[in-house]
């Protein structure tokens, strides 16, 4: 008994990957160690598709004069291409999307997030950066869309 419930808890922590970043670029703003961040981002339940995230991070310096110790802004921007044949695994199909990515962007409160959304009448994959808040959730956002054009897509559990 005890085995089947640490195979089902391995099972359930597999079953949602999320995505992980690997930095790619990071281009200094200013001269207080401000820089933007652009990260690689792969969909875990899309093959072939590679969104890439360019954020703002905050120098020590900026941190010390601002206060604001513990939090980057909200600012964030997106684009995602097709990198190789697309492959279409276990995804969410409804309005709301599924988060594909996320990161801390306070001590506790905020996280920057990319969520994906199927469009199935214009049949495209809809990816959004955006920021959660538990409370003044920011309206700073930025879309990218991959469309799947017969022929250049697969789906593992079959076309919706």
């Amino acid at each position: 008994m005890k085995k089947t419930l640490i195979a089902l808890m391995l099972f359930g922590a597999a079953a949602f990957q999320p995505a992980t970043a690997e930095e790619v670029g990071k281009v200094g703003v200013d001269w207080f160690g401000n820089d933007i961040v652009i990260d690689a981002v792969h969909d875990p339940k899309v093959e072939g598709v590679t969104c890439h995230l360019a954020s703002f991070s905050r120098g020590v310096i900026d941190r010390l004069q601002k206060g604001n110790w513990f939090e980057d802004p909200s600012n964030a921007s997106i684009s995602c291409q097709q990198t190789g044949p697309v492959t279409i695994g276990d995804i969410e199909l409804g309005e709301g999307g599924e988060r594909v990515f996320s990161e801390r962007t306070s001590l506790i409160w905020k996280k920057l997030v990319i969520t994906r959304i199927y469009d199935k009448p214009n049949n495209s994959l809809i990816y959004l950066a955006h920021a959660t808040q538990v409370q003044d959730g920011s309206a700073k956002t930025s879309i990218s869309t991959i469309p799947l054009f017969a022929g250049n897509v697969t789906w593992t559990k079959g076309k919706p």
